[in-house]
Order: C-alpha cells, then structure tokens, then sequence
C-alpha cells in the first residue's frame, strides 16, 4: 500500500504542461482528475490501515526459545500504543493535500491558475513524501525484524532493492519534469523583463493577450559549446526535456516513461552524464540524483553478491551431494540390491537433500561451545518437546537435558519406524508427517487397534516406562507392542533408550505420581489397555445380566406349565401357545448366552496384557 501511494505521488508534477503554440504554461485537467481520483482511492487504504491498527493485538513480549506469546488484546492498551508510535505519522500520510488544494484552493483564487498548481504541488508533494518515506522505513524494519525474509532470502533483499532503484527512478524522472518546466519559465521571466511585458500573461487563461513569438528566439534551445554569450540562456540537465518537446506533449504514457528512462538512466550513470548549469537549485537536484545512485546501487549490488554468493555455497554443496549420490550408485550396484530397496535409498538422500540443503545440524553444533550448543539444541527441540503433554509438567533444567540428547532423524513414506515385536531402539518425538501406529496384541486372532499419530505427538514410550523401572531386574531389551508406519515424509527428534536412562536417572522428579498419571492418559499402551479392558468388563456384564434373564425366564416357564396342568379351564391350544412362546425366549437367551460364552473365552478374549507399572517417587 505505501509503495503503490509513494508511486502515485510524482504524478502531480505531471499536471502542468506548456502549450507550445501559445508560449504559456497551462494544466492538463484530465490527468488532474484521474490522478485525484487514484491518490484518493490510496488515501481510503491509508484510513483502513488506521483503524486496523487500533484493533490489532500486539505482543509485547516474545520468547523465541519457549515459545511464549503473550497477545495483548484490550483496546485500551492497543490504541495508547498505536498513538505512541505511528499514529501521527500515518494521519500525516493519509490527509488529502494535494486533492484538496487542486480541487478546492487553487480554483477559488484569482491569478493564474497554473502558476499556483506547479508551486503548491511542489510544496506540498515534497511536504507529505516525508512521512510516507518514514513510514516505509518503519515498515521495512518491522518485516526484517519479525520474519527476516528480506534479509535471510538474498533474491527477496535483491528484488526489493531493485524495486527501491525503479521507485527512484520514477520519482527523479517526475521531478526532472516540474523543474525543467520551471527552467523553462525562468528563461521566459528573464525574456519578458527585457520586452517590458507582463510575466501573468505567461500563464494560460482568460484575458491573455499580446505576441509572445519573441520567446523563440530569446529562449533558444541551444548546446552547451553553442552558447556565446551570457545573454543565452543555458537550459543545463533540462535541456533534453525541451528539445524532445516532451513538456508540451498530452500523452501521458509517453511522458512517464520518457521521464523514468530519464531518471533510471541518470541514476544508473551517478549523474555522471548530467551537464548542469551554474544555476544553485539545478547543481543540488544533480548532486542529489548522484548521491540517491550511488546508495541505491551499493545496495543492489551487495544484494546480488550476497544472492550469489550463497548460490555459489549451494552449488558446490550439490556437488558434493551428487558425488555421494554416485558412490551410492556404485556400490548399491556392486552389491546387487534390488530396484525397490534403491528407490528407497534415493528416496531418502531426496528427503535429507530437501530438508537439510548439505548442512547436518550435528556437524553444526559439534565445534561450538557447550553453552551455545545448548541454548541451539534448545531453541530447535524445546517447542517439539513442549508440545508433549507429558513434558509440560517438567523442570527447565530436564528439558535442556533432553534437548542436549535429542537427534534429528528422517523418514521416507511407506517406511516403518518400528515393528510389533522388535526392540525399540528409541523415543520419537514428531515435528512434521503424519504415521500410522498398529497392533494386534501380538498377533492374537481377533484383535486390530490402529492410531493416527501427527505432528505433536509421540511414539515409543514403552522405554520410558523401562527408563523409570529402577528394579534390579529391569529387562535388557524392551520389545516393541506395536508397528509404526510412515505415512508421509516424517521428521521427528529421537531420545534413545540409553539417553533417556541417563536422564531419568539424573533427575529425581521425573519419578512422580504427576508424570505417572500424565504419562498414563497420554500413552498409546495405557490407551489401548483400558479401551479393551473396559470392552471385557462389559461383557463379563452382560454375561452376567443374560444368566440371570435366563434364570428368570426359565423360572416362569416352569411356572406357567405347572399353572396350565392345574387349570382345568384352560384349553389345549393355549397351553401349546404359552408353551412355544416361553419356548422361543428360551432359545433367544441361550443363543445371546452362547454368544458371550464364545467372546469369553481365551482364543477370543479382548483383553490385553496390562503395561508395567514403573517405580515413581511421591
């Protein structure tokens, strides 16, 4: 939004023209009109962007490492700070100067109308590109603050630049306009004195009269070594602008563009082609274009190092890379392996390729000082593990632990992290993929439970269970009770099962009833252990009420016989009829019966063997 308005701006100097065939300085109403229009339309966007501004949380304080953001909501609080800081210099951006005072001081004046737009344009323009300018600058600083993208990304840095050098270019052209208009009407002030006419008639407008065809020859459009005497008047840097009749032309499109390949191409140049006259105001607008050029092309230019400078990084780190993706080439070929396993293989140096571009995190942090390499490890690892539930509750200094042992590691889709049945070599934490986690409680006939674990979650917790048994018979192995499958490209962070001893041996408070009952609702085991075992207490439950039923039923049954033997008004028929219904219960409930007797017995129990319980500390 600033830029396009910063864009908009130079376009006022393009409203005065000069009528060449009449000698006189004149506007151009329709480029007046639309631009009005168009700079109002970016007035409208600057208010919006204000009172956005006033309902925009902020956070006032950010930790990178933990992740803690504190959103500062309340209006009261949004607005004094928004008042503190960019307020004044937005309304300033936003108030409709040069609208108005083309469309509603300068009409309501006596005197040249023309005369009044150049000058008050001029002023105001220059007046109000101050806080708009500021406001970029401010805005620039935020983005790199926050994001960094203009600043780590070498080609954003370099486009933005190169949009910096286009912008300049444009708003030099547009001010090389107004002042060459203005040399102009110097050398025909100059001309008018020595005719003894009035310099108001030099303007377009109503009640002009007199010949000005002395202007032609008193202003001459001469070349630097055609001027003889002082009485010529020397046009300087504008002089290209009046031999091109580039200020009497109505095209506007013509004009821009002439105008920023003027500008574009003097700044390119640091103003070294420009020939300036010995005029003060002429020499400064020269100084200035070679000083803007110079800034602007330093900047371009460091950015463009910087971009290839990095490519050239990238690209000898590709060379390294291909070299290795041959001599795996060689040898997967030397040793006969199959088309699917090398698939696989390629398939994960792509994945390592894409996510590490060459540069492995522990070869990165091997050299540095410890401390440094734990608050890296920290800021890297801590949010994954933060995400955990489990390991919300503990202290700082375990967590660095964890962190300072955490690994990266990568794995491709359709791979398996592990196997039911398998040792389980380490704890994953996930950061990025979604995995399918399976068991069939060791193949038990019957029994399928699966789980879909994303980013956040975690899998193989059964060696923390091992890692807080502090029995002396603690098992050398613990074996997987489930298969892990990758469902995407999945990276995660593993803590091996020795590390995690360690560390569960070094911090006494990871043995607490908290950890256990957090670790309890957020395990896979513990989850799939209660679900089955709520499943089998309500079949031992309904079991139990169809026994009864069948008690109770057969108990009436006998009842009803022995009542129709007795009668000796009851009719055979309802006799048979009492006896097929009570019958036909019988057979419903011992069928059910059966039913549960069947899902009760070990080759279709559904209950699964309950996880160990570790050892906690109150």
């Amino acid at each position: 939004m600033g830029n396009v308005a910063l864009s908009l701006d130079p376009l006022f100097f393009y409203i005065p023209i000069v009528d060449g065939t009449n000698k006189c300085l004149d506007v151009d109403h329709k480029l007046e009109i639309a631009v009005c229009v168009l700079r109002s339309l970016a007035d409208m966007l600057y208010v919006v962007h204000i009172i956005i501004q006033f309902r925009t949380a902020y956070v006032p304080h950010y930790n990178p490492i933990l992740e803690q953001r504190v959103f500062i909501d309340e209006p009261h609080y949004v607005a004094r700070r928004y008042l503190k800081s960019y307020f004044i210099t937005d309304v300033l951006a936003a108030l409709p100067l040069p609208q108005f005072a083309v469309l509603v001081i300068i009409p309501s004046l006596d005197g040249p109308t023309s005369f009044l737009t150049k000058n008050l344009l001029k002023f105001i323009i220059f007046f109000q590109y101050i806080p708009r300018v500021i406001r970029i600058s401010f805005f620039y600083q935020e983005v790199t603050k926050i994001s960094g993208f203009l600043t780590e990304k070498a080609w954003a840095g370099a486009a933005f630049n190169f949009f910096l050098y286009v912008l300049a270019s444009h708003v030099v052209g547009a001010i090389w306009y107004l002042f060459a208009i203005e040399s102009e009407l110097r050398c025909w002030h100059i001309a008018c004195q020595n005719h003894n006419c009035q310099s108001k008639f030099l303007y377009c407008g109503e009640g002009r009269v007199g010949d000005y065809g002395f202007l032609n020859t008193s202003c001459p459009l001469l070349e630097r070594n055609e001027i003889k005497g002082s009485t010529n008047f020397d046009f300087g840097i504008y002089l290209d602008a009046l031999q091109t009749r580039n200020l009497e032309t109505r095209d506007f499109r013509q004009k821009i563009l002439y105008c920023s390949w003027w500008g574009l191409q003097s700044l390119s140049s640091l103003g070294q082609g420009l020939k300036a006259s010995t005029f003060y105001g002429e020499i400064l607008f020269a100084d200035f274009i070679a000083v803007i050029g110079l800034v602007l092309f330093a900047l371009l230019i460091g950015n463009m190092q910087k971009y290839l400078q990095s490519f050239s990084n990238l690209t000898l780190r590709m060379e390294e890379m291909k070299e290795k993706r041959r001599e795996a080439e060689d040898l997967m070929s030397h040793i006969s392996l199959p088309e699917e396993l090398r698939q696989r293989v390629r398939r994960h140096n792509q994945l390592k390729w894409k996510i590490t571009r060459g540069v492995e995190l522990d070869s990165f942090v091997r050299d540095l000082p410890r401390d440094l390499r734990r608050d890296i490890k920290s800021h890297l690892c801590l949010p994954s593990l933060m995400k955990v539930p489990l390991f919300k509750i503990m202290d700082e200094h375990l967590l660095d632990a964890m962190c300072d042992r955490l690994k990266p590691v990568l794995y491709t889709k359709n791979s398996y992290l592990v196997r039911e049945g398998d040792p389980v070599p380490e704890m994953l934490f996930i950061t990025r993929g979604e995995v399918l986690s399976i068991t069939t409680d060791g193949g038990r006939t019957g029994f399928f439970n699966s789980i879909d674990l994303k980013a956040g979650d975690f899998c193989g917790d059964e060696i923390l269970t091992w890692a807080l048994d502090s029995t002396s018979n603690r098992q050398r192995h613990i074996f997987s009770t489930r298969t892990v499958k990758a469902v995407t490209d999945v990276e995660a962070f593993a803590l091996v099962a020795d590390e995690l001893l360690f560390v569960a041996s070094q911090f006494r408070r990871l043995h607490s009833r908290l950890v256990q009952h957090t670790f309890r609702f957020y395990s896979q085991q513990w989850r799939t252990w209660a679900a089955c075992y709520i499943q089998h207490a309500w079949h031992k439950h309904c079991k139990r009420k169809l026994e009864k039923l069948l008690e109770e039923e057969n108990r009436r049954l006998q009842e009803a016989l022995a009542t129709s033997r007795e009668a000796s008004t009851l009719s055979l028929g309802a006799a048979i009829n009492v006896s097929r219904f009570s019958s036909n219960t019988l057979h419903i409930l011992r069928r059910k019966h059966m039913y549960y007797e069947l899902v009760s017995t070990p080759k279709f129990k559904l209950s699964v063997t309950k996880p160990a319980e570790p050892y906690f500390d109150d």
